[in-house]
């Protein structure tokens, strides 16, 4: 084979410092946008992004030189920058320092997008620490509650 191919897709969680509600619903969009643009920028394929005031959800396509780690790290990292400087409110913004990531494949992208639009909606019914340790469980991740959050 000539060439290499990929279809390489992550579904990345994280929260704000201390899970504090940063994210209104007044800026939220501009901050997925800014987001998405982040994304772009960097060769990878913004699929869905969103969240509530206090957590997001990124659904991405990326090259495979980009680790989900350095995904995270790009977005968390120019996201914060942009806030501090176009939210003067927000000086004490900042993201959690952990995330979880998950490898989503070409079938599940839709549900999973849908998943992230209705955050508003899902988020009514389930706290974020509710949602974020049913994630962990779903996909057999180990943890220790202690060390989840910071």
């Amino acid at each position: 084979m000539g060439n290499s191919f990929t279809s390489l897709h992550y579904h990345i969680v994280f929260s704000t410092k201390r899970r504090r509600l940063w994210i209104a619903a007044a800026i939220e969009e501009r901050v997925w946008a800014y987001m998405g643009g982040i994304a772009r920028e960097n060769k990878m394929k913004p699929v869905q992004i969103g969240g509530v005031d206090d957590h997001i959800h990124v659904l991405i396509g990326a090259p495979p030189t980009l680790a989900p780690s350095r995904i995270t790290q790009l977005l968390k990292g120019g996201s914060s920058r942009w806030i501090h400087v176009e939210f003067p409110a927000l000086a004490e913004f900042g993201w959690q320092d952990g995330y979880s990531a998950y490898a989503v494949s070409k079938s599940a992208i839709p549900a999973i997008a849908n998943y992230i639009k209705g955050q508003r909606e899902h988020h009514r019914k389930t706290t974020f620490t509710q949602e974020y340790l049913a994630l962990l469980a779903r996909h057999e991740i180990a943890y220790d509650e202690r060390y989840v959050f910071d």
